[in-house]
C-alpha cells in the first residue's frame, strides 16, 4: 500500500502576473523619486524661480513636442525597431506646412499637410523595413539626411514666418489656465496608452517585439503591422512639427535637431527596453519630465548645452547597461516548477 503525497502548491499565472505588475510599478516609483528628486535639486539651486508658473508652464511647453515624438519612438522600440529620422521629419513637416502656398488655404490646410508630411514619411520608413528588408538603423538613417536636405531646400534654408493668425491664435492659447500644446500632449499619451495596452494592436506590437518570427507564425502580419508602427511614429512627427511652429510660430529646416536623441533617451530611461518586446508609456512620460527638468536646471544655472548633451548621453548609456545586468540576471535565475510531478513512494520510503 503506498503513501500518499500532498502535491506542492502550483504557481498560478495570475500570480506571477501581479508579481510582475509589481516589480513594474516598483521602476515606475523609481523614476517619480528621480523626477522628484530632480525638482529639489532645480528648488534648492534656483528656488526664487524654479517652481513659479512661468517657468513651469515654458517646461510643459518644452516637453510637449519631445514628448509626442516620445510616444511613436516607444511604438517602434516595443516592436524591435528604432527611428533616427524623428527630428528631420518634424523639420520637414513644419517647412512644409508654413510654404506660402499651404498657408494661403488656411489653418485647417497646414494642420493637415503636417499630419500628412509626418504619416507618409514614416510609413516609407516602415516599407522599407517591412518590405524592403532594409535594416531599420540603414532606414531611418537615410530618411534622417533625406528629410532635412528636402526641408532646407523647401525652405531655402530660411525661416519661414507663420502668418496665419488663425493658427498661432488658436494653439497658443490656453483652457482653463492649461496651454493647448499641454492639452495635446496629454490627449496623444491618453490615445497611445490605449491603443498600446487595451487594443489588439498593442499586444501585436510587444508580441513582434518580443519574438517577430513567433508572431508570424501565430498569424500576425508582421510586415504590414511594423509598417503602421514607424507610420504612427511619423505622425507623432507631424504633431510636433505643430507644437513647434506654433511655440516658435515659424517653420525652419533646423527644427527638430536632436530630437531623436531626447526621444530614445526619454524611452530607454522610461524602462522600454531596446531589444523589444517590453516598454512602458507612463515611463517614457516620467524619462520626458525627467530630461526636461534636467535642462531646465541647467539652462537656470547657465550651465553650457555641451554638458547638457554629456549628461544625456551619460544617463543613456547608464539605462542601457543597467537593462543588460538586470537581463543578465534574470537569465542566471533558475525557472520556476510550475508544475511539479513527484514520483510516489512507497511506504518504506523508496520511489516504486
Amino acid at each position: 500500500m503506498t503513501k500518499a503525497l500532498d502535491r506542492p502548491p502550483v504557481r498560478s499565472a495570475g500570480v506571477s502576473a501581479l508579481r510582475r505588475s509589481v516589480r513594474f510599478d516598483v521602476r515606475l516609483v523609481g523614476l517619480a523619486g528621480v523626477l522628484v528628486l530632480l525638482c529639489v535639486i532645480g528648488l534648492i539651486t534656483r528656488p526664487e524661480t524654479f517652481l513659479t508658473q512661468d517657468n513651469l508652464s515654458t517646461m510643459l511647453r518644452l516637453a510637449a513636442a519631445i514628448g509626442v515624438v516620445s510616444v511613436g519612438m516607444t511604438f517602434v522600440i516595443i516592436a524591435g525597431g528604432i527611428d533616427l529620422s524623428v527630428g528631420s521629419i518634424v523639420a520637414l513637416s513644419s517647412v512644409w506646412m508654413t510654404t506660402l502656398a499651404t498657408q494661403s488655404y488656411g489653418p485647417v490646410v497646414m494642420v493637415l499637410c503636417a499630419l500628412l508630411v509626418g504619416l507618409g514619411c514614416g510609413l516609407i520608413n516602415g516599407a522599407l523595413v517591412s518590405y524592403g528588408k532594409v535594416v531599420p538603423f540603414i532606414t531611418t538613417l537615410a530618411m534622417m539626411a533625406s528629410a532635412r536636405g528636402l526641408a532646407e531646400r523647401l525652405s531655402g534654408r530660411q525661416t519661414q514666418v507663420v502668418t496665419e493668425t488663425g493658427f498661432t491664435d488658436f494653439f497658443r492659447a490656453s483652457v482653463l489656465g492649461i496651454p493647448v500644446l499641454v492639452i495635446m500632449l496629454a490627449l496623444v499619451f491618453a490615445v497611445g496608452w490605449i491603443v498600446l495596452n487595451r487594443t489588439t494592436f498593442g499586444r501585436r506590437t510587444y508580441a513582434i517585439g518580443g519574438n517577430a518570427e513567433a508572431a508570424r507564425l501565430s498569424g500576425i502580419n508582421v510586415k504590414l503591422h511594423t509598417a503602421l508602427v514607424y507610420g504612427i511614429s511619423g505622425l507623432c512627427c507631424g504633431i510636433a512639427a505643430i507644437m513647434v511652429v506654433a511655440r516658435t510660430t515659424s517653420g525652419a529646416s533646423t527644427n527638430g535637431l536632436f530630437y531623436e536623441l531626447d526621444a530614445i533617451a526619454a524611452v530607454v530611461i522610461g524602462g522600454t527596453l531596446l531589444s523589444g518586446g517590453r516598454g512602458s508609456l507612463i515611463g517614457t512620460l516620467i524619462g520626458v519630465l525627467i530630461f526636461t527638468v534636467l535642462n531646465s536646471i541647467f539652462t537656470q544655472n547657465n550651465l553650457d548645452t555641451d554638458i547638457q548633451n554629456i549628461a544625456k548621453g551619460a544617463i543613456i548609456v547608464g539605462a542601457v547597461l543597467l537593462q543588460h545586468t538586470t537581463a543578465r540576471r534574470r537569465k542566471r535565475k533558475p525557472p520556476a516548477r510550475t508544475d511539479p510531478d513527484p514520483q510516489p513512494t512507497n511506504t518504506n520510503g523508496s520511489q516504486s
